[in-house]
């Protein structure tokens, strides 16, 4: 069974985390993706971790599987040649380079509904190009620090931090994509291409704004911004007598069984603790009771009890343990493959299941420029404009070894 967007084409041409992981879904789910890279290194991603040949590190072969890449020197005519015949073939083209320097390539929107009038067309910008921050640059880190997620992530010394993964980079890939295929579902009923932005920081000020926003959703505010139960110091893992445990009662009923099964009876009559309304105004009081309750049975005996009781709990693993955890062996999450010059090879699977167009892994991440003959041949061009592209450069397909 082929995937949804199979028979789509998508011209991807993002590096790093963005992009990629945007294209990357949009290629698990049938699309055929072609990531354009530029010479000498191709995406910059390539390189981060160790792999067994250069340009191939392990996040790069997971983020770009299910694509093929054509290496082009994009300053030079011939290569943009190559991707304006390319744009006349494609439904999807993603960029996240800043608009000036799109423009300055000839490959902004204008340019490109002027080769393809249908096409979506995706910027994925640091900033909307309609404010005064259009022209900054923009990495995760730095839109987590301006988005208010250092700032609600700090440390107990006070000082801010940043998630330990690229959350905003990759929340933006996810917005991509779902925009990509709304898009391509308005074209579907209409004809109608069209230009979508996908900009990082509303992005992910949005996002934190689903719960954080509280009281200021109403004019004038009924409380301050901020979800108190998620901004506590002490909403943490808790320790338990031989590790740390999640445990989470969410409903009356769950907490009245909790301090039951803690010895606590008496909590369930606290005032402070007894309704929604209540536990949310004390739940700085709420999970330091619950702080102190955990710590006084093991992690193995709170895990069958609150099973028991049917209250939410996990115990807190470490990435090592998700790797082996059985229940993802069970639905078997992590996937071998098997890459045909870095050999075997452990990627995750698209994690959503259709019953009747599966999305799925079909091709393994690309060497830099493996696909060029390939995809040249198939926008008509012979073997001597191939090889007179590869002697000036604007074609580049460095040896298998050199990744």
């Amino acid at each position: 069974m082929a995937g949804p967007l199979t028979g789509y084409r998508v011209v991807d041409i993002t590096t790093i985390v963005l992009g990629p992981y945007g294209a990357q879904l949009l290629g698990d789910l049938g699309a055929d993706v072609i990531k354009v890279e530029a010479p000498p290194g191709g995406d910059i991603f390539r390189h981060a971790g160790e792999g067994r040949h250069p340009g191939m590190g392990g996040s790069f072969l997971n983020m770009n599987r299910n694509k093929r890449s054509l290496c082009l020197d994009l300053k030079q005519a011939a290569a943009k040649e190559v991707l304006t015949r390319l744009i006349g073939t494609a439904d999807v083209l993603v960029h996240n380079m800043r608009p000036q320097a799109i423009e300055r390539l000839g490959f902004g929107y204008e340019n490109v509904a002027a080769i393809r009038p249908d096409i979506v067309y995706c910027g994925c910008y640091g900033f909307s190009a309609e404010g005064p921050y259009a022209d900054k640059p923009a990495y995760d880190d730095l839109i987590q620090a301006a988005a208010g997620v250092a700032d609600l992530n700090r440390d107990a010394d006070g000082e801010p931090r940043y998630a330990p993964t690229v959350l905003v980079d990759k929340l933006t890939g996810l917005m991509m994509s779902q925009a990509v295929l709304a898009a391509l579902l308005h074209r579907e009923r209409t004809g109608e291409g069209q230009f979508v932005e996908v900009p990082m920081f509303e992005t992910m000020v949005s996002f934190l704004m689903v719960e954080h926003i509280f009281g200021h959703a109403l004019v004038p505010p009924t409380g301050p911004l901020g979800y108190a139960r998620l901004t506590t110091p002490n909403r943490r893992p808790h320790r338990s007598q031989d590790g740390f445990v999640a445990v989470l009662p969410y409903t009356d009923k769950q907490w009245a069984s909790f301090f039951e099964l803690a010895d606590r009876p008496d909590l369930k009559d606290d005032a402070r603790f007894a309704t929604p309304a209540s536990r949310t105004a004390h739940v700085h009081e709420l999970y330091e009771v619950l702080a102190g309750l955990v710590a006084q049975k093991t992690t193995a005996e709170w895990m069958a009890l609150c099973e028991e009781a049917q209250i939410p709990a996990m115990p807190v693993m470490s990435l090592e343990d998700v790797f082996t955890d059985p229940h993802l062996a069970a639905v078997g999450l992590f996937q071998r493959q098997q890459h045909p010059s870095e050999g075997e090879t452990v990627l995750t699977r698209p994690p959503v299941g259709f019953s009747a167009s599966p999305a799925d892994i079909r091709l393994p991440a690309p060497r830099l420029g493996e696909h060029n003959a390939d995809i040249l041949e198939e926008l008509g061009y012979g073997d001597n404009a191939v090889r007179d592209m590869a002697a000036s450069g604007a074609l580049f397909a460095p040896d298998v070894e050199d990744g």
